[in-house]
């Protein structure tokens, strides 16, 4: 069995990749509210191990139309691997358009741009680094390693953006069953 360290603000923890759900805080607080985990899985391409993937959400659900329709949620992406900022954001970028239609894409253009900017800002991300994508109070808030790297406004945008785990052509069918819990 494989183990990775985790870091979440100044707690280190050892990530079982076997069993993602084990690693992964089961609560936590965005923006003063209260989220548990939904579920976790590993982000895999080729034969791979990219990063672990969780779903924090107000209460347990299956259903992403219901997940997307509301905040406060976070995803977070424990790595497992090192990335540079612009295989993370061209990966992100890919499931956008892959989710969502050319109208919906042109009017997150902005925003997808900001996105774009502040995860290269970010240079290489390593193994071991947490990304948090926090959706509350309308703001999409990107974080690395519990440091505040930007917000973008918009829940258009953030639900076009959680539907690159959750939406009809997921970046990883398996991962997205996992974040829903099943």
């Amino acid at each position: 069995m494989k183990r990775h360290e985790a870091r979440r603000n100044d707690e280190v923890r050892v990530i079982d990749v076997v069993r993602p759900e084990a690693v992964q805080l089961q609560s936590l607080a965005v923006g003063g509210q209260d989220l548990v985990l939904n579920g976790a899985g590993i982000r895999t391409r080729v034969f791979l191990k990219i990063y672990v993937a969780s779903l924090y959400v107000p209460a347990k659900s299956g259903d992403a139309a219901a997940i997307l329709a509301k905040g406060p949620r976070r995803i977070q992406m424990n790595l497992l691997r090192d990335l540079s900022g612009d295989q993370l954001v061209g990966a992100l970028n890919d499931g956008l358009k892959d989710n969502n239609t050319e109208a919906e894409m042109a009017a997150i253009k902005v925003q997808a741009d900001q996105m774009t900017a502040i995860m290269k800002d970010f240079g290489e991300v390593k193994e071991g680094n947490v990304v948090a994508l926090d959706f509350v109070d309308g703001m999409t808030r990107i974080s690395l390693n519990g440091a505040p790297k930007g917000s973008i406004a918009g829940e258009a945008f953030n639900k076009a953006l959680t539907k690159v785990w959750l939406g009809d052509k997921p970046v990883q069918a398996d991962l997205k069953k996992a974040m829903l819990g099943g």
